[in-house]
């Protein structure tokens, strides 16, 4: 009888793909499941955050230069494939500075609990928590700016949801502690996400004299 044997490596790799589903079904469930694996900071980035980064880019690349910006009417913007591609290098990397920024602040923020913990853990829970907005960009392969800014809302709100439901059990404190933890640390990214969608607008709609 052939048995197959996979590598651990590839086992977790399996799991972590199912995280995703998981986190969007039953949050509190999958939060710790994700907390019993001790995930690393390069594990999760390798398994995780660079693939979902990766859905805002290239729905964004092939939205604007096959179809353009829908502003309305006859109105659209189109970017050139080589600008666009410089725009979507930076993009993704600020947007995987910001998923390692958002676990620094939950880890200043966490520092004078009881159970503080690591800024390892800390990253690795940013970047679950980031997974609703980075699923909600695909509507961005057709930009019409009033469909994307609805799904940012709807990725927003959900991240936040998933904020409130994960907190209590990796921080082990109660739900009131990680309600008002929980909202201090989501105001906190949703200033980081505008930001983040600032410098966007900047880079989509001046691209062309920047790069």
């Amino acid at each position: 009888m052939l048995v197959n044997v996979y590598p651990a490596s590839d086992v977790r790799g399996c799991v972590m793909s199912n995280h995703v589903w998981g986190l969007l079904s039953h949050p509190a469930q999958e939060f710790r499941q994700i907390r019993q694996e001790n995930e690393s900071v390069s594990h999760i980035y390798t398994h995780h955050v660079l693939l979902m980064a990766a859905i805002p880019v290239i729905c964004s690349f092939i939205g604007t230069t096959q179809f353009g910006w829908d502003f309305g009417g006859d109105r659209v913007f189109k970017v050139l494939p080589m600008t666009a591609l410089a725009i979507a290098v930076v993009f993704y990397g600020l947007m995987l500075a910001a998923v390692g920024f958002v676990g620094m602040v939950i880890r200043w923020m966490a520092r004078e609990y009881e159970n503080c913990p690591s800024l390892n853990r800390c990253i690795v829970f940013a970047g679950y928590v980031g997974t609703p907005m980075f699923l909600s960009s695909i509507v961005s392969i057709y930009p019409m700016v009033w469909l994307c800014m609805l799904a940012v809302i709807v990725g927003v709100c959900y991240s936040g949801y998933l904020l409130y439901r994960g907190i209590p059990n990796f921080l082990g404190i109660t739900e009131d502690q990680g309600f008002i933890f929980s909202g201090s640390t989501f105001a906190i990214g949703v200033l980081v996400l505008e930001l983040l969608l600032g410098i966007t607008v900047i880079m989509w709609g001046y691209g062309s004299h920047i790069f």
